[in-house]
C-alpha cells in the first residue's frame, strides 16, 4: 500500500489558500523580496510540530519540524532580509529542537541567529532595531516595535547556554526601555516608537497595524502582554511581571461579552474585524501570569484567557478534517487588504494555550 505523505511536511506555510497551506519555501512562487524563506512566521509551523512531538514523542514530528529548520539555512547564507524576527524564525525551531533533542547543530543555528539579534542593538537608544529601511526608502535605523518583546526570549536561552551576560543585558535594557516607552499609563501599549538612532530621544510613535496613532492594537496588546511575563519568568525582575498584569488588565478590561477580540479595541464600530491571533497570544500570556501569580490572583487571569479560547473554539474554529488550519477570523492589520483568514501563527499559539492547559507544554519561548 502506498504511504500518504502529508501535504504540509515539507511546506513552510504562512496561512491557508482555500484550506491548504500555502509555502513561503516554494521558490517557484513570485512572493515580494521580504518573503519567501526570510518571512517572520517562518517558525511557527515548526513550532507547532516540535510541541506535538514533546506532548506525543511522535519521532514523525520531529522528522518533519527540522524540515524548516534546514531549509532555513539559506537566510543565514543570504543575510540580506534578515530582521528582528530572527526569534520568531528559530527560537520554535532550531532552540526548540536543541531544548528537546540537544541537536548539535541547532543550538549552532540558535546561537547564530542570536547574535544576528544581537546586533541589531542600538546601545544609546537601548533598543533594538525593528526593520531594516522599508519601501521609498523609508528611514527605520530609529524603529523599535513591541512585537520584539517576543523576539527577546532567544537573547535569554543564549544568555542560559553561552553564560556570555551580554545576551541578558540587552534583552534587559530593551525590555526597559519598551515597559518606559511603550506601555502608556491605562497599560494599552504603542505599536511603533520611533528614537533618534543618534541620540536614543523619542521622537514619535505610529499606529502600525492598529487603527490609527494612540489606538489599541489588540495583537500589540497581546505581544506586550504575553512579552513581559515571559521577561519576568526569565530573569525574575518583578517590574516585568507588573507591567504583564497591567496589559493584562487593560486588556481582560477590554474583551467583549462574546469573547471575541477585535483588531483594535478602539476601532470604529463597523465594520467588524476581528483577530483571532490576538486572543490566542493573549490566552497564552495570561496562562502564564495565572501561574505567577499567589495562589488568590490565578483565577482571575485563567479564566479570563479559558473564555478566549472557548470563544475561539465555539465560533471561530474551523475543525474540518480537510484543511490545514482551524482559526478562521485573522487579520494581519486594521487597514489590510483582506480580513477573516487563517495565519499559521494563530494556530500555533492556540495550540500553545491548550497544551498549556493540558500541562503537556514545554516553555517554547
Amino acid at each position: 500500500m502506498e504511504q500518504v505523505v502529508p501535504r504540509s511536511r515539507e511546506k513552510i506555510p504562512a496561512t491557508a489558500i482555500d484550506g491548504v497551506h500555502d509555502d513561503r519555501s516554494d521558490t517557484s512562487r513570485e512572493w515580494n523580496p521580504d518573503d519567501g524563506l526570510n518571512w517572520w512566521t517562518n517558525g511557527f509551523w515548526g513550532g507547532m510540530l516540535w510541541m506535538m512531538y514533546h506532548a506525543t514523542g511522535k519521532e514523525e514530528y520531529a522528522q518533519a519540524a527540522r524540515i524548516s529548520e534546514e531549509k532555513m539555512d539559506q537566510c543565514f547564507e543570504q543575510y540580506y532580509g534578515l530582521h528582528h524576527d530572527v526569534g520568531f524564525m528559530w527560537i520554535p525551531t532550531a532552540v526548540a529542537d536543541y531544548r528537546l533533542t540537544g541537536n548539535e547543530d541547532s543550538r549552532r543555528r540558535g546561537m547564530h541567529a542570536a547574535n544576528l539579534l544581537a546586533g541589531r542593538f542600538n546601545p544609546v537608544g537601548k533598543f533594538i532595531r525593528a526593520w531594516n529601511d522599508g519601501a521609498n526608502d523609508t528611514d527605520t535605523r530609529g524603529w523599535a516595535i513591541i512585537d520584539c518583546m517576543l523576539n527577546l526570549n532567544l537573547l535569554y536561552w543564549a544568555y542560559k547556554e553561552s553564560r556570555d551576560p551580554r545576551f541578558r543585558q540587552i534583552a534587559m535594557a530593551h525590555a526597559d526601555t519598551a515597559m518606559e516607552h511603550f506601555v502608556r499609563g491605562d497599560g494599552s501599549v504603542k505599536h511603533i516608537v520611533e528614537f533618534n538612532p543618534e541620540t536614543g530621544e523619542e521622537v514619535c510613535d505610529y499606529g502600525g497595524q492598529g487603527y490609527a496613532p494612540g489606538s489599541s492594537w489588540t495583537r500589540g496588546q497581546s505581544w506586550g502582554l504575553y512579552g513581559f511575563i515571559l521577561s519576568y519568568l526569565h530573569t525574575g525582575r518583578e517590574a516585568y511581571l507588573d507591567t504583564a498584569k497591567k496589559i493584562a488588565h487593560y486588556f481582560m478590561a477590554n474583551i467583549p461579552e462574546d469573547g471575541l477580540i477585535p483588531v483594535d479595541f478602539r476601532q470604529p464600530a463597523e465594520p467588524v474585524l476581528y483577530d483571532d491571533t490576538a486572543a490566542a497570544i493573549a490566552a497564552c500570556g495570561l496562562i502564564e501570569i495565572a501561574g505567577a501569580v499567589p495562589e488568590l490572583e490565578k483565577e482571575l487571569y485563567l479564566s479570563a484567557a479559558v473564555k478566549l479560547l472557548k470563544s475561539l473554539d465555539e465560533k471561530h474554529c474551523d475543525w474540518n478534517g480537510n484543511t490545514d488550519c482551524f482559526l478562521t477570523c485573522c487579520s494581519s492589520a486594521y487597514h489590510a487588504a483582506k480580513h477573516n483568514h487563517s495565519l499559521v501563527y494563530a494556530d500555533s499559539y492556540f495550540l500553545e494555550a491548550i497544551l498549556k492547559l493540558r500541562g503537556t507544554d514545554f516553555l517554547l519561548w
